[in-house]
């Protein structure tokens, strides 16, 4: 599943490609959305936004169009009505002159009313965006801190769209190593060290991921590694897809368990129980 950051770094490629531009077509491949074909062409594209994992396109008759790609929901864009070569379904459509922008795979997609944009279930309980929103180290550390979700697994707390919008499983794992947290843990098992470190992780591995692509791994090492001639899953992430692989820290090989019914990866050395700085 595409999280966060490859969601805001899909919205920036279709908003560039139709921002300020004429819309000439909209097509929905849903039947109880067909209606609103027609009401689209001639608008404008203002603006396209994301929240956690849900992209949020911005008309200027009104209305926006949300999508979420779920699990394997895929955005192209492309030269207008240049359709690639794919097995998968296109679900939506939006046409320009000169690009086209075209939504695969996903079937969660809705036509709603600038006004009820945040009244939608999933806008609703979204946590702060870190790549959206202002958020600080202090406020994480606050709300990891909070009744609300201190008694929680991490495990689970960091895929929870409501805890922190944007995060997934990939995240999930980084997170956990740069914090020096073992998974088996809870916030409120936690020493004051690790719930800032967890905090730190939060905002820099997002942003990060963001800035280069899906690269969480300490930029440095992954240059090199990129360098000597290895395959970019050899050096995009510090533990994730990685088990019975050397952690890059101490040599003790990788660990995959699966935790909230998802595979995570970590380094049992580097991920202790017992921090208590």
């Amino acid at each position: 599943m595409p999280e966060g950051p490859e969601i805001r770094r899909a919205a920036d490629q279709v908003e560039k490609a139709l921002k300020g531009k004429k819309i000439m077509e909209v097509h929905f491949a849903f039947d109880h959305l067909k209606d609103y074909e027609d009401f689209f062409t001639g608008a404008d594209i203002l603006r396209v936004e994301t929240v956690g994992k849900a992209m949020l396109i911005r008309f200027s008759n009104g209305y926006t169009v949300y999508s979420h790609n779920q699990l394997y929901g895929k955005w192209v864009v492309r030269n207008a009505y240049n359709y690639p070569k794919t097995n998968r379904q296109l679900r939506f459509a939006v046409h320009n002159e000169k690009k086209s922008a075209l939504l695969y795979s996903s079937s969660d997609i809705e036509v709603i009313r600038d006004e009820e944009v945040h009244l939608h279930p999933f806008i609703q309980k979204a946590g702060p965006d870190v790549l959206n929103d202002t958020v600080t180290i202090d406020q994480l550390i606050e709300r990891i801190n909070s009744k609300k979700f201190s008694g929680r697994r991490w495990t689970a707390l960091l895929l929870d769209q409501g805890f922190v919008a944007g995060n997934g499983n990939y995240l999930r794992s980084e997170i956990l190593f740069k914090a020096g947290i073992h998974p088996s843990l809870r916030p409120r098992d936690c020493s004051a060290h690790q719930i800032k470190a967890a905090a730190e992780a939060i905002i820099q591995l997002t942003v990060q991921s963001y800035e280069t692509g899906g690269i969480t791994n300490d930029i440095e090492l992954a240059n090199r590694l990129k360098a000597e001639g290895k395959k970019r899953a050899q050096y995009r992430h510090w533990v994730f897809n990685r088990a019975g692989q050397s952690c890059r820290i101490d040599g003790t090989p990788i660990e995959k368990i699966t935790a909230s019914s998802r595979r995570l990866y970590f380094c049992p050395t580097c991920q202790k129980t017992d921090d208590h700085n």
